[in-house]
């Protein structure tokens, strides 16, 4: 039970606190520190059923943290992080490949979001296969998109190879990111501020395209977020996700 308050504190609360990641270091030990992270990142990305565990944030967090020398090893810690987030994209494949519209069955599901699931199908409408490596960036739609992906039953080796180079830039630029500003005196200080920025600045990508898709589909008198079965075309344009 101490271990789950302290990350709780220290995920939820307390990403820019030196002592707060001093803290699970000593109590948990640096090798253990690594693995949980990869749980968290693996679970952001490969569980539909997680996507308010932290992304982008968390990994900017690190960087800030390896800049400051509290005992993190970012380079071993960003390799990691990239299989997992690899290892979760392939798992929320797999998931959506394999169980398909079932899992969206129920209208009243408290965990799983349909709505969530047409907007990740909306942003496959405009960018197609490149959205696996685009939606990184963009939080929910990075949970979502591997599984419409499965959905779809996007081409395998083009899903690898854009899951490959999305984790990739994923990890490298939000931890180089943190890195490299970490260490300014205004970001230590403001730091709840940095992150909040960095979660705004990443779901206006999301915001604009839904803005856009809504206002498009009142010209056309239809309304996507009333679709009720995941392989229903969205008109004006079908899915893409086949790509």
């Amino acid at each position: 039970m101490e271990f789950l308050t302290k990350l709780y504190e220290l995920i939820f609360k307390g990403l820019g606190d030196d002592e707060k990641w001093r803290s699970m270091i000593d109590y948990i030990g640096t090798p253990t520190l690594y693995f949980v992270l990869f749980a968290i990142v693996f679970a952001e990305t490969g569980l539909v059923i997680t996507p308010f565990l932290p992304g982008d944030s968390l990994l900017f967090a690190i960087g800030a943290m390896g800049a400051r020398n509290i005992g993190i090893d970012i380079y071993t810690l960003s390799g990691l992080l990239i299989v997992a987030a690899i290892i979760g994209d392939a798992v929320n494949y797999w998931i959506g490949y394999k169980l398909g519209p079932a899992v969206f069955k129920r209208e009243d599901s408290k965990l799983l979001n349909k709505k969530h699931l047409l907007r990740a199908q909306e942003f496959y409408d405009k960018y197609g296969g490149k959205t696996i490596i685009l939606a990184r960036f963009v939080p929910i739609v990075r949970t979502f998109a591997p599984f419409v992906a499965g959905v779809g039953k996007m081409n395998f080796v083009r899903f690898w190879m854009f899951n490959i180079i999305g984790a990739i830039l994923w990890v490298t630029i939000c931890v180089g990111a943190g890195r490299f500003f970490g260490g300014y005196e205004i970001v230590k200080k403001n730091f709840e501020l940095v992150i909040l920025a960095i979660i705004v600045i990443s779901i206006l990508p999301m915001a604009y395209e839904f803005w856009h898709a809504r206002r498009k589909s009142k010209t056309h008198g239809f309304d996507p977020i009333e679709a009720t079965t995941i392989g229903e075309p969205v008109p004006p344009n079908p899915p893409t996700v086949v790509k």
